[in-house]
């Protein structure tokens, strides 16, 4: 990873790993493009072993592009790492908001990691992809009536968030067949990232205060159809820190004591997620190996401290799995210059396939796909098609001349972008394929316009007579 700014005479390679390092024990979330991208004997990306320009002439322009190696390879670091650094039981929990759909799904689950979920959507989406029950978790700070009976019929395990869920799950579920829940606290720990991404500090809409601990304790113990297995924390997202997890560890142990000072029988610990990735060269978070280490250790002298059996240890990571796994193709149409201000180019997508920078304010790395050695001569603004001034995909970038027609590839759009994207405009959203060992498949057939209106719903007296 190139840790100082691109010269302007530097090309779209730069930002490819050298086969040579890929070959050792690169962590996919410290690199911007997948593990397998390369160019080719056209001057072509190749993701996967798959050219993108014919991508895009197979599956249509925008398109998510996932590299199966690269999400393989994130899904066992984890699992790897826990495994090296943790002397007890663990357990890896893939945060699905990330991106929830049947072929993700199925993937990470061959890996044997679990399913953090936060609707019934995503819980159907990972139940029809195979996930057994006992390996989904269900998260969220206003379940519904309904989420929470499906929950329970499934047999998934409750990460519980307020005293309504307690009361509503104490109503479902019977001695004769407990519910299995969680109970997730704000650790009143903050962490240096976007304030609409920071949940562990105390004025978070998330998780129970822990001043209301005793209270909360007491009144499961007192009701056996709920069964108390453990206590869960998350204090972010893209985090290049290690030493608020390193702080949370200790945290959560002294609350697990507390907890069986109450009479609960304490199973699990789950720390949360947040390790963060590159979006841009400036970027520089810890590999997944050293972030799961600094998170073992913490939790293992705490329950040394506290004369304490380790607990199951699990951690739910989303975008430290998956969003370096995937790039978004757009093909560029027009540009404007602005004399002495901005220039302009505009691709075939933007805010509605990736909200990201106009909600987030967030920073990603583009290259040309399509001709990868050219020099980067000029400094422009990606903007999308939108009709939102906001529309900007990436601020002030180093790209070579464009033409309409190039090939304009985003990196590290895996996390996020599907799973977040909209029909601001009406415009479909696009395709995804994955790609392996030079085999393409579509995973979500791009949207058509037909798709846009077949829940629309129009009165009699409305209609044209």
């Amino acid at each position: 990873m190139l840790l100082t700014q691109p010269k302007i005479e530097n090309t779209g390679s730069q930002y490819l790993q050298p086969l040579s390092e890929v070959a050792g024990e690169t962590s996919p979330n410290q690199i911007l493009a997948p593990l397998t991208a390369r160019v080719n004997h056209r001057d072509h990306l190749e993701v996967g072993g798959c050219d993108v320009t014919e991508l895009l002439a197979q599956f249509g322009s925008p398109l998510y592009i996932l590299d199966e190696q690269t999400l393989r390879t994130s899904c066992r670091q984890y699992r790897d790492s826990f495994l090296r650094h943790y002397p007890g039981e663990s357990q890896v929990i893939y945060a699905s908001k990330a991106w929830s759909c049947l072929a993700v799904c199925a993937v990470i689950a061959s890996e044997g990691i679990g399913f953090d979920v936060v609707s019934g959507g995503e819980l159907q989406t990972t139940l029809q992809a195979g996930v057994s029950a006992d390996r989904i978790y269900f998260h969220g700070n206003n379940k519904s009536q309904a989420e929470l009976q499906f929950a329970y019929d499934t047999g998934c395990t409750v990460m519980v968030d307020n005293w309504l869920e307690l009361e509503m799950l104490s109503a479902i579920a019977t001695p004769q067949a407990p519910i299995p829940i969680m109970v997730r606290l704000t650790p009143g720990i903050e962490c240096h990232t976007h304030e609409y991404i920071r949940t562990g500090h105390l004025d978070s809409k998330f998780g129970f205060d822990p001043h209301q601990l005793a209270q909360v304790f007491a009144w499961i113990r007192d009701r056996p159809q709920l069964k108390f297995i453990g206590l869960h924390a998350h204090i972010g997202s893209q985090i290049f820190e290690r030493q608020p997890h390193q702080d949370l560890g200790g945290v959560m142990v002294e609350w697990l004591q507390s907890a069986i000072a109450s009479g609960l029988q304490v199973e699990s610990l789950n720390i949360g997620g947040g390790l963060g990735i590159c979006y841009t060269e400036a970027d520089d978070p810890p590999s997944i190996d050293e972030w799961v280490g600094a998170a073992c250790r913490a939790v293992v002298k705490a329950c040394e401290t506290h004369n304490l059996p380790l607990p199951k240890l699990m951690s739910e990571p989303g975008r430290s799995l998956i969003g370096s796994a995937c790039v978004t193709a757009y093909t560029v149409g027009s540009r404007k210059e602005i004399p002495g201000l901005r220039t302009y180019v505009a691709v075939d997508g933007g805010m509605s396939d990736n909200p990201r920078p106009i909600t987030y304010q967030s920073l990603y790395q583009p290259i040309l796909a399509n001709r990868m050695s050219a020099p980067l001569s000029e400094t422009v603004t990606v903007a999308g098609k939108h009709c939102e001034s906001g529309d900007v995909l990436i601020k002030d970038t180093q790209l070579p001349k464009t033409q309409t027609g190039d090939v304009l590839v985003v990196l590290g759009t895996g996390a996020y972008n599907y799973s977040m994207a909209s029909n601001y405009n009406r415009i479909p959203r696009p395709a995804a394929a994955i790609v392996n060992e030079g085999e393409a498949n579509l995973i979500l057939e791009r949207e058509t316009y037909a798709d846009l209106i077949r829940q629309d719903r129009l009165p009699d007296r409305l209609r044209d007579r």
